[in-house]
């Protein structure tokens, strides 16, 4: 799971107060309380790298670099900090008190020892542009430009407690150009970042884990007013951590996460990562925008949407082709606050799941849990409303019961647009969303919507516990055939990539998969993203092309970039990408071609 619900609780901010690959030196890292340990490594020929100490920054050891690699491109070296002042180290010592008596990390969805364990286990440092090698196959000419992967690495070593959402973004950037490629680790420069970088600690309570039972929450409420009263921070400047997802629109592009705005990013002709800053549209985008906006590859629009604890408790918005952002639409008539992690477009509506995730503010006051969680006795709504909609007044809701999605796949049209199709995962077990994600199973859905009768029909599509799904974007809100969705072994783990054929379920209620590929013993990737062959053919099969992901080997603590050819009957491996060091597990990504990095 990513972290699909940041904006959400934003009325806790201040602003609103088989792939085995051969040993390795990398190492795999595994959280012990504060004290890293390493797995040894499997191989002695290293080289050294050498860091000037900074106080109060978090010590966990680095993946020694392979012998045959060497930075394209290097950073002055860092220049030592002073000790924290005498208020930082006073705000320290209260939060370890919290920390420790108030609200310490018993649950293990917040315990770092848990959370952090193998390849969630940030890297210490970010990694320049860093030469890859190509160890089998060729790496395709449609594949020049950058696939980027968004994820958490927290900056400092949690003291306290920690869930898997709450890490400051990281960008792994993959550049690649005539067939050779370089590795590049940038955190997004989010003004959370930068004032805790500056400060040498944490100053922002965690989102996820910062506001478990009453106590807890006014004790760190209490702290970050101290330390706003203080300058310490300035939270009308963002909370966010940018750590979700990517887009590209407007020819630009933009690290996303739901707690703040977009943070617009560049990749450089060299591979290198570059935060420009963070972007509100001229003024006409204010507090946060999803972290899952839809672009339509036909018309260059962008559709999107905000959502949190207060009414209007969903707001939907467009940007033009050239990235400009229209007005909002308020929708009051969802009445209660709901997880909206994602949506869905077609070439006439937007489709909006209202699920039982929402607030949970008795559990909040009266016991130690998160101010998030499931009701069980709210019947699961999907919104429909005309995707140019000055208001609210045609939307229309239509109740499915049991219908949980945290993401779409797709949607499109269907008889004369009196009929809209929608994809997507369904959780089986919502209860467990933020606290048991190894218990959750999604199961890939095709729902139908009657809009002349309001009949609602569902079918199943594969049974097999899936998400991360993409599709080819240029079907974005169009009818597609073909989906490929990460396989939970269990969540949040990923151990392989199916390929499903919706089409299937039209006529005949069976599992649709059509291929499936898996990773190898001990190997563990992430979501996968579609790359077409030939994007500007017209006549191009829908299926002709490329996916590529992150896959992390915990026997060898290796990791690779793979490309697997998404037109075979096996997803055969058409490159596999040696990576100078570990990328650990993330979230969601982005391939953007030559052309558009030149437009950055």
């Amino acid at each position: 799971m990513d972290p699909f619900s940041s904006s959400f609780l934003s009325s806790f901010s201040l602003s609103n107060l088989p792939l085995t690959l051969p040993p390795s030196t990398s190492s795999v890292l595994r959280i012990s309380a504060v004290r890293i340990e390493e797995k040894p490594p499997t191989s002695t020929s290293t080289t050294t790298r050498t860091r000037t100490p900074q106080p109060s920054r978090r010590q966990i050891p680095s993946p020694p670099y392979p012998t045959k690699t060497k930075p394209i491109s290097t950073n002055p070296p860092p220049t030592p900090k002073p000790p924290p002042s005498l208020a930082v180290t006073i705000f320290n010592a209260f939060d370890d008190i919290i920390n420790t008596f108030i609200d310490p990390p018993t649950r293990p969805s917040v315990d770092p020892k848990h959370v952090l364990a193998d390849n969630f286990a940030p890297v210490v440092d970010e990694l320049p542009p860093t030469k890859c090698t190509v160890v089998s196959g060729v790496l395709p000419p449609c594949l020049d430009g950058a696939y980027i992967r968004n994820g958490p690495n927290p900056q400092f070593l949690p003291r306290g407690p920690y869930h898997l959402f709450d890490g400051d973004g990281m960008l792994h950037v993959i550049r690649i150009s005539d067939g050779g490629a370089t590795l590049c680790s940038r955190y997004v420069k989010t003004y959370k970042f930068t004032i805790e970088e500056k400060t040498g600690s944490p100053v922002l309570p965690n989102v996820f884990s910062g506001f478990n039972g009453l106590r807890a929450s006014a004790a760190r409420g209490a702290l970050s007013v101290v330390r706003t009263l203080t300058g310490m921070f300035d939270p009308s400047n963002g909370i966010g951590l940018a750590n979700t997802s990517l887009a590209f629109f407007g020819d630009s592009l933009y690290a996303l996460g739901e707690s703040d705005l977009p943070y617009a990013v560049k990749v450089t002709a060299d591979g290198d990562v570059v935060t420009l800053g963070r972007r509100d549209f001229d003024g006409k985008l204010f507090m946060s925008m999803t972290a899952h906006p839809k672009v339509d590859y036909e018309t260059g629009e962008t559709f999107a949407f905000r959502y949190g604890p207060v009414p209007p408790f969903l707001t939907y918005f467009r940007f033009d082709s050239e990235g400009r952002k229209e007005a909002d639409v308020p929708v009051f008539s969802m009445t209660t606050p709901s997880f909206l992690h994602d949506f869905a477009i077609t070439r006439k509506y937007a489709v909006f799941a209202e699920i039982q995730l929402g607030m949970n503010p008795m559990e909040m006051i009266f016991g130690s849990g998160s101010p998030v969680g499931a009701n069980s006795s709210k019947i699961p709504r999907l919104g429909v409303i005309p995707r140019y909609a000055k208001d609210e007044s045609e939307i229309r809701w239509f109740e499915v019961p049991g219908f949980n999605i945290i993401h779409a796949i797709n949607a499109w049209d269907e008889d004369g647009d009196d009929t809209v199709v929608m994809v997507a995962p369904n959780i089986l077990s919502v209860e467990h969303t933020l606290e048991r994600m190894d218990l959750i199973h999604a199961s890939v859905e095709r729902v139908r919507i009657d809009l002349k009768t309001g009949f609602v029909s569902r079918h199943p599509v594969a049974s097999r516990n899936l998400d991360f799904a993409v599709i080819n974007p240029k079907y974005a809100g169009r009818k597609n055939r073909y989906v490929y969705a990460a396989i939970g072994d269990p969540m949040p783990k990923i151990s392989g990539v199916v390929k499903l054929d919706v089409s299937m379920s039209e006529s005949d209620r069976c599992d649709c998969t059509v291929a499936t590929r898996i990773f190898g013993p001990g190997c563990y990737g992430g979501e996968p993203f579609f790359v077409a062959k030939e994007p500007n053919n017209p006549e191009a099969e829908e299926d002709d092309g490329y996916l590529v992901t992150y896959v992390h080997n915990e026997n060898t603590g290796e990791s690779s970039f793979l490309v697997m050819d998404a037109k075979s009957p096996n997803l055969e491996t058409v490159a596999v990408v040696k990576l100078p060091r570990r990328v650990p597990y993330g979230f969601h990504g982005l391939f953007v071609t030559e052309t558009n990095l030149k437009k950055l």
